[in-house]
């Protein structure tokens, strides 16, 4: 369902309408702001926008299809951005949404498949910001897209955490599941990478070009988001660097722990061997052997096997083998 939010510049009042056919009529009206939001969209949704605003085929297709890379278009009279929403659901498991955007001289059509929490705070925000109103449609971009971004600093907080969590887990108890989780952070912190990475590439796009949708006041504060979005790579790329260290650090540590497990095996196969070698040789049936008719032989043998091991067992205790 198409819903649209009209805020009227020469009184500030919002109006809303989810009636398609008066998408027109609101954009033609000199000084309104016209937000239109989509979510779910049908074929018939698609239909509307493109009758509506006359967007081109290829934007359109790339609505319907989904799954794109985070880009900027320039078209005729407006642009067309994809940008990803990240989130970590109660899995720990990451949830990238994606979020369509076409942006027009005084209006702002959003579209997505799936929930999008910073609509409800832009939308919010917009509506304590209307003696700004004549940043017209630049406005609600920056507060949707700081939103999106400004989320991104906590998930990569939390992810941190858990690579914290993981060295704990590897150096005081080693926990042969934390190869699991350290592979799962190191896929999500690269599902972040190419969400985050050309979106700082699309926003250095926007800032080099001549707009003549965003005023100069307005562009200031997307080179903060810009700002933002080097901060969030920066961080991926260190968090990147850390798992990659987390996970030699677990490599080390686990062969750390097979030396001492076959030096432990080596050691106590030594001493049965040595014990076995004398239990074989008396245990030998030639009839012509000196010890077999001694009458403290089977002692002696016994005291031999317990010396011999004994002492090799106090070796490999002084060399750290035991």
């Amino acid at each position: 369902m198409i819903k649209t939010l009209v805020l009227e510049r020469h009184n500030k009042s919002f109006t809303h309408s989810d009636d398609p056919n008066l998408i027109n009529q609101f954009c033609n009206r000199p000084g309104n702001v016209v937000w239109v939001n989509v979510p779910n969209p049908d074929g018939k949704d698609f239909d509307d926008l493109a009758r509506e605003f006359n967007f081109h085929p290829l934007a359109i297709e790339d609505c319907k299809h989904g799954h794109q890379r985070p880009k900027i278009d320039e078209y005729q009279g407006y642009y067309f951005m994809v940008l990803y929403e990240a989130e970590l659901d109660a899995e720990n498991g990451l949830e990238l949404r994606e979020l369509n955007i076409f942006l027009g001289e005084n209006y702002l059509v959003t579209v997505h498949s799936q929930p999008i929490r910073a609509l409800e705070t832009a939308e919010r925000l917009w509506r304590g910001w209307t003696d700004l109103a004549e940043r017209r449609t630049g406005l609600i971009t920056y507060l949707l897209v700081d939103s999106i971004v400004d989320n991104y600093m906590p998930l990569l907080d939390k992810l941190s955490d858990r690579i914290e969590e993981l060295e704990e887990k590897i150096f005081e108890d080693f926990q042969p599941d934390a190869l699991q989780e350290i592979f799962q952070i190191k896929k999500q912190l690269l599902f972040l990478r190419r969400a985050v990475v050309p979106l700082r590439d699309v926003f250095n796009t926007l800032l080099r070009r001549e707009q003549p949708i965003f005023s100069r006041e307005t562009m200031v504060y997307f080179q903060d988001v810009y700002d933002h979005l080097i901060r969030v790579a920066d961080m991926i790329d260190t968090l990147r660097d850390l798992i990659a260290a987390t996970m030699d650090a677990y490599l080390s540590v686990s062969g750390n722990r097979m030396n001492v497990v076959m030096k432990t095996l080596t050691s106590i196969s030594t001493i049965l061997m040595s014990v076995t070698l004398i239990a074989g040789i008396y245990g030998m049936n030639f009839s012509f052997m000196p010890e077999l008719g001694w009458r403290y032989g089977y002692t002696g043998a016994l005291v031999a096997m317990l010396v011999v091991a004994l002492a090799l067992y106090f070796y490999f205790r002084k060399i750290k083998w035991l």
